[in-house]
């Protein structure tokens, strides 16, 4: 059975360039998203989040008629569901994952399915989360069959397919990358390949569900693990009075060795998150895993401490002046460089733990975003110049390219990224 009609519910930082791909194979796309801000700027051929290319490819598929974006899902032969996947709000210290926005996406696609859909889980899931969207759809709809009832014979297939992409490369990504195809039968397996290969150039390679869940939350969690090593190294490296930067330089030279570069921390909706999947579900066993977390957790609070004593050196340099006369400029505010996504992102919580502690003045650079977050206070956003020529501190978060192009400013430096 061909899909002549592609619904994607949820638009953003995955789900937009996603559905725009299919678009761009003149497939019929409708986008679902709460957000009416979303659906009016994507209707009007524009895009509302930072990814190079994509604003083009979606311009043209609206302009076209291949793709439009609605609050409400309406009938389609396939269903992608991409919504965040984030923590309950609880007092464990093991943060458990929030189902509710699939289990709403669940809810708000099962009045519109019908024999022979298909239904995507690719938002990145604990292990169980594809099962649990065919029990709450099978739940909705009695009428209809789905593979823990009937296996191959289902009405409705299901599959999971996580995206794998990287910020700022998703456009090329989505179609290179290899993809893993995780369905709850072999059918439904055969059938997420058929879709995604209207635009996958990368190979489909099939497992089950349970197994596909596990690969993404694998992935971040390795590379969790790996900047977890970087950035307690430069913790080391740093009471032992050794340039961090120039050490792993000196080691990434063996053949076999490949040290990341350490940071403020770890942010985004992967690679700070999906690790506590694991954690939440094998607490004894994720050892490793969980300590790589607490590591990354803990490396804004090193940070904030290191701008507690730059600025007490530059009160000992100044001793006319006082806390309130010193300004702090922020260099970056996203989770990594060169966009706009501030999920998680230990750069806007560390500037923000700055701007409560510190009695004067808190610049921010950000060159991706025109307005602070709501919530964010005592933080006044400025251009890079003015930061530069009126900060008496300059702390480096993200290494963004307007930072690593301009010259080193003037006056304290606290460089996360070794750029300065």
């Amino acid at each position: 059975m061909s899909f002549n009609t592609i619904s994607v519910v949820g638009l953003g930082y995955i789900g937009l360039p996603t559905a725009a791909m299919f678009a761009s194979r003149k497939k019929k796309v409708i986008g679902v998203d709460v957000n009416q801000h979303a659906v009016d700027t994507i209707n009007r051929g524009e895009i509302h989040i930072v990814e190079p290319e994509l604003d083009m490819i979606v311009h043209a598929a609206v302009k076209e008629g291949y793709l439009k974006a609605t609050l409400s899902p309406e009938q389609a032969d396939a269903f992608l569901i991409a919504v965040p996947t984030p923590f309950k709000n609880n007092d464990s210290q093991i943060p458990e994952p929030d189902l509710t926005y699939i289990h709403k996406a669940s809810e708000a696609i099962a009045p519109v399915l019908k024999k022979g859909d298909l239904v995507i889980l690719e938002s990145t899931s604990p292990v169980g989360a594809t099962e649990q969207m065919a029990d709450w759809l099978a739940a909705a709809r009695p009428d209809l069959s789905f593979p823990q009832q009937a296996g191959e014979n289902a009405d409705v297939n299901i599959a999971h397919c996580p995206e794998r992409v990287l910020p700022g490369h998703v456009v090329r990504e989505l179609v290179e990358n290899d993809r893993v195809i995780g369905g709850m039968t072999a059918n439904c397996s055969a059938r997420a390949v058929e879709l995604y290969k209207n635009f996958v150039q990368g190979e489909c390679v099939i497992t089950n569900a349970r197994t596909a869940e596990m690969a993404k939350l694998t992935e971040n969690s390795c590379r969790d693990v790996q900047i977890a090593f970087a950035n307690e190294l430069s913790i080391i490296c740093d009471k032992l009075d050794i340039n961090v930067w120039e050490l792993i330089s000196l080691a990434n030279r063996h053949p076999r060795i490949n040290i990341l570069q350490p940071g403020p921390g770890v942010g985004g909706h992967c690679i700070a998150v999906d690790p506590w999947f694991i954690v939440s579900k094998t607490p004894e066993e994720a050892r490793i895993i969980h300590t790589a977390r607490k590591v990354n957790d803990s490396k804004p609070q090193w940070v904030i401490e290191k701008v507690k004593l730059a600025v007490a050196d530059f009160l000992q340099q100044n001793p006319e002046k006082t806390s309130k006369d010193v300004t702090i400029a922020c260099y970056g505010l996203a989770f990594k460089a060169d966009i706009d996504d501030l999920r998680e992102s230990p750069a806007l919580n560390i500037a923000q733990e700055v701007s409560f502690l510190h009695s004067g003045v808190v610049l921010s650079v950000e060159p991706n975003i025109h307005i602070l977050p709501e919530g964010v206070e005592n933080i006044t956003l400025c251009d890079l110049q003015r930061a530069m020529e009126t900060a008496d501190i300059h702390l480096l978060l993200v290494d963004h390219r307007q930072f690593r192009s301009c010259k080193i400013p003037d006056g304290l430096i606290v460089d996360t990224r070794g750029i300065w």
